[in-house]
């Protein structure tokens, strides 16, 4: 079957499941509110993408308020 207007998905990035995967387990208390999450490098390595991928996941949770950044220090769950 062709795709078509109603029935095409257009695919998902990468920053987005990586995003969509931390707010799973944010939400399935993985990470507890205050908790630090994984650095830059750890998730760049789990998750086997590059830093600029990271990053942009890492502004999505900041944009659903899901996480609070502190440079220099880390990301942190918000309360």
């Amino acid at each position: 079957m062709l795709p078509t207007e109603e029935n095409h998905v257009p695919p998902r990035y990468r920053y987005e499941q990586i995003a969509d995967d931390l707010a799973e387990r944010i939400k399935s208390g993985e990470f507890q509110p205050g908790s630090k999450l994984p650095s830059r490098r750890e998730l760049i390595e789990h998750y086997e993408v590059t830093e600029p991928v990271i990053d942009r996941a890492m502004q999505v949770l900041r944009i659903k308020g899901m996480t609070e950044t502190l440079p220099g220090v880390g990301v942190f769950v918000a309360e």
